[in-house]
């Protein structure tokens, strides 16, 4: 079993920036597929980025060139760095842990509780 912990959110105005942490425990954090994820009441879980054990990564279009994900596997942790923050943006952040890179939330079993990103106006 892997357990995640998320970090980092808070209310933010629109402009800003914000990193989102997840620490992992549990299982060897260096061998799986890391993704940010996020949801907003009423909408299905929209995914935002993925990075390899190895760094590659990737990330939906709507946060290219604004959000970098990354990864430090001797500290067990990824991180999602948010910049030029939207009112768009507002959501709870999951990470979450799969073995394959996807966009699909389905392919991630392991999820934490989620952290609120509020982005005001």
């Amino acid at each position: 079993q892997l357990q995640l912990v998320e970090s980092g959110g808070r209310l933010v105005q629109a402009g800003g920036s914000l990193r989102l942490s997840c620490a992992a425990s549990g299982r060897t954090f260096s061998s799986y597929v890391m993704g940010w994820f996020r949801q907003t009441p009423g909408k299905e879980r929209e995914f935002v980025a993925a990075i390899s054990w190895s760094g590659d990564s990737t990330y939906a279009d709507s946060v290219k060139g604004r959000f970098t994900i990354s990864r430090d596997n001797a500290k067990n942790t990824v991180y999602l760095q948010m910049n030029s923050l939207k009112p768009e943006d507002t959501a709870v952040y999951y990470c979450a842990a799969g073995t394959s890179s996807s966009s699909w939330y389905a392919n991630y079993p392991y999820w934490g509780q989620g952290t609120q990103v509020t982005v005001s106006s």
